[in-house]
């Protein structure tokens, strides 16, 4: 790996440690780099999860700082999440990844849609259903996101998001400081798994966390700072560049083909 390349992953962790923290879709970013730079899809895959891992613990430790954090319901839906997230990096190689890609565009644009015609729904929480015992329904919902954030991670954040202010009534601050702790509970595990398969570039994904964690530190300043409004419109920009992607209209491939020089 040249210099280039390695300021080139530094950079891109910023941006996506940045991205991930305030909403999610940022690691179709790291993923279309560590290809271009010549590393295996599974590879690719598995070494993201190093920095997700720094990324996750900048952010919990940040948002805790500013006592934003609740940690009171956060471990049981942690639970399944990461129970789920086992069985997705265990199937991440023998599934329709294509297919797959195309429902989640599907489900942003419903995301999108409420986002921008029920905006309340977003930016204040709901007490009642804080209060209330997590039910069978939200252990399947957070079973499921497990299992796709073990299987691939992309976007995973954008459905933890609606999960815990849709069905469990946070407001989005509260939410992302929650979501950023799921993801750091159940990201190592995912990352055992492909450690265990070989599928892990090390130094790689070392290099990208540095980025990771200074972008993670500065999106839960901002988060905080300008409010749910602020991380609302974040979220609409990201799912919509992040559909764009999935449904071939962006390739991140060929933009960075343009600046890192070939492996």
């Amino acid at each position: 790996m040249n210099w280039a390349e390695t300021i080139i992953l530094v950079l891109s962790g910023v941006l996506v440690g940045f991205i991930n923290t305030l909403a999610g879709g940022g690691t179709i970013i790291t993923i279309s780099l560590l290809l271009f730079l010549g590393l295996p899809a599974g590879v690719a895959n598995g070494t993201n999860r190093i920095a997700v891992v720094f990324q996750n613990l900048v952010a919990v430790l940040s948002f805790k700082r500013q006592k934003i954090l609740v940690f009171n319901k956060s471990i049981v839906y942690a639970l399944p999440t990461t129970i789920g997230s086992i069985v997705g990096a265990l199937v991440a190689t023998k599934f329709n990844e294509g297919l797959l890609e195309k429902c989640i565009a599907f489900v942003m644009v419903l995301m999108l849609f409420f986002l921008v015609y029920k905006p309340e729904r977003w930016l204040k929480g709901r007490p009642d259903l804080q209060e209330k015992n997590i039910s069978w329904i939200q252990v399947v919902i957070y079973l499921l996101i497990g299992f796709y954030g073990g299987f691939i991670h992309m976007g995973v954040g954008f459905f933890i998001l609606a999960a815990l202010v849709l069905s469990s009534g946070y407001d989005l601050i509260h939410a992302n400081a929650i979501k950023n702790l799921l993801v750091l509970i159940y990201s190592p595990f995912a990352l055992a798994v492909f450690m265990l398969s070989g599928q892990v570039d090390y130094k790689t994904g070392l290099i990208l966390s540095t980025g990771n964690v200074l972008g993670a530190w500065l999106a839960t300043k901002y988060a905080v700072k300008w409010g749910t409004n602020f991380v609302r419109w974040v979220l609409v920009v990201f799912i919509i560049i992040t559909v764009f992607q999935l449904l071939g209209l962006i390739d991140f491939t060929s933009m960075f083909r343009l600046v890192v020089p070939g492996p």
